[in-house]
């Protein structure tokens, strides 16, 4: 998409902001509008490089001005959508962290990765609800839920423990928000992603965690059925202080993969218990007898080290993924899904995780907010890894995972793991009971009704389904 800027409003722009502002060509752009997962290439018209809550007032204003779309980009995991003829705020130099061991919060800025607030609560003895990733931005994550699979089954969804926001909103206003003032709109942020302005900062809750007993056990695939039943055994009697995870692995035959993971088909059990390992080993040693573990990491651990349990990849990639919440997963389900991507079957995709769910995930928070879907039992998601433009290419063999898991599903998905395929009206509905998504679309229209925010997965102020 062709954009032409007026160079007196570029100049404007530029003058008022105190990071950068690039449009295509300049040098710096690249780096400026690169994601996370190099499969989407950004062409903004213009990107602007946000110093401070100040600067996002004025790139919005300059938008609204223009007429063109507000797109963001922190660390650029939840990218799915095109910027292309937008204005582009990137949110990187908004980092700030600050912890009130006292009232057991913090407050980040807009692009703080999970690391470096894991980091600075652990000085103080606390934790915040973080995902499987390091390098994942928090405010992103959290505004779409915040899944963690270390904490969630015992504290629930990240946004469940949202204090206090900023956004700036599509007339340029910063507001601050919380239960008391703008309830609506901060209902709707927290589940309801970054479709109503753009979230400078957010105080949220951490919790009394320092350590916790986990890691990862990997097995070759010639004993997956067995590591299967095992897994199905624990979680079925696993309490809420244990989440236990399992992906099915084809990694290729790099340096940064462990040598007995390379070129090999593997399976990988997430372990995160909330307690002392002598506590934790007995719940996991059915698992341990179930096969010989190529490599076992399960012990106790900080929890500053809790990205060595799902070892997610440390740099950008090209993905192409699919997700679906599952309601149960009986054993015709893990037949299922070891006959469609199992070892010896003849698949693109690269990774298929089934993560637990349940316990305070499953339960109604202190302040409701628009995170839907609390009543999956497993969260079932995958990726195929590849070149820019190969969308069309792996959706067949992502979709036949999907269909394969069909009978399980719920029919729901998580915000945070609606993927490039999952970009229809529908397809983001299905992301909300039908009550909840209905009042997003009315807190859509009263505070971005020419949806000026709609680069994301969109709820959109005209559209009810």
């Amino acid at each position: 998409m062709t954009c032409v800027i007026d160079r007196d409003n570029l100049a404007r722009l530029t003058a008022e902001v105190a990071g950068p502002v690039l449009v295509p060509g300049d040098e710096g752009y690249p780096t400026e509008t690169a994601t996370w997962n190099t499969a989407l290439v950004q062409r903004p018209a213009v990107a602007v490089g946000a110093t401070s809550a100040a600067d996002v007032q004025a790139a919005v204003r300059f938008a609204d001005a223009n007429g063109l779309p507000v797109a963001t980009v922190a660390t650029g995991h939840g990218a799915v959508v095109a910027a292309d003829g937008a204005v582009m705020i990137n949110l990187r130099r908004i980092n700030g962290v600050s912890v009130d061991a006292g009232s057991r919060t913090a407050t980040i800025g807009a692009a703080v990765k999970a690391r470096q607030l894991i980091e600075a609560a652990a000085e103080v003895g606390l934790a915040p609800l973080a995902g499987s990733s390091p390098n994942v931005g928090m405010v992103g994550y959290v505004l779409g839920g915040g899944l963690s699979p270390t904490l969630g089954r015992t504290y629930g969804f990240a946004a469940d423990h949202v204090h206090t926001a900023e956004i700036v909103s599509s007339d340029g206003s910063l507001r601050r928000i919380d239960t008391d003032h703008e309830p609506d709109l901060f209902w709707a942020i927290r589940g309801g992603q970054g479709n109503f302005g753009v979230v400078t900062s957010l105080t949220i809750g951490l919790v009394p965690v320092t350590h916790l007993y986990g890691g990862g056990l990997y097995f070759a695939g010639e004993h997956v059925k067995q590591v299967i039943d095992a897994y199905r055994r624990l979680v079925a009697a696993a309490p809420e202080e244990l989440t236990v995870s399992f992906a099915f692995l084809r990694l290729p035959p790099v340096p940064s993969v462990p040598e007995p993971l390379r070129d090999r088909f593997t399976v990988h059990v997430r372990i995160a218990y909330l307690g002392p390992a002598a506590n934790g080993q007995p719940l996991v040693a059915d698992l341990r007898a179930a096969a010989p573990a190529l490599i076992d990491t399960v012990a106790e651990m900080p929890y500053t080290a809790i990205a060595a349990i799902h070892a997610d990849p440390v740099e950008p990639a090209p993905t192409y993924e699919m997700s679906a919440l599952l309601r149960d997963f009986p054993a015709e389900a893990a037949q299922a899904l070891i006959a469609a991507a199992g070892p010896g079957v003849d698949t693109p995709v690269g990774t298929i995780e089934v993560r637990q769910l349940g316990g305070a995930l499953g339960r109604e928070p202190r302040m409701p907010n628009a995170v839907g879907n609390r009543d999956a039992a497993f969260q079932l998601s995958a990726a195929a890894f590849g070149a820019p433009g190969r969308a069309e290419e792996f959706r067949a063999p992502l979709a036949a995972l999907a269909d394969a898991m069909a009978r399980w599903t719920t029919g729901g998905k998580q915000a945070n793991f609606l993927t490039g395929y999952d970009t229809t009206v529908e397809a983001v509905a299905r992301a909300y009971e039908p009550n909840t998504y209905h009042r997003l679309v009315e807190v859509k229209r009263a505070f971005d009704p020419r949806n000026m925010f709609r680069v994301n997965h969109n709820i959109s102020p005209g559209r009810h389904t």
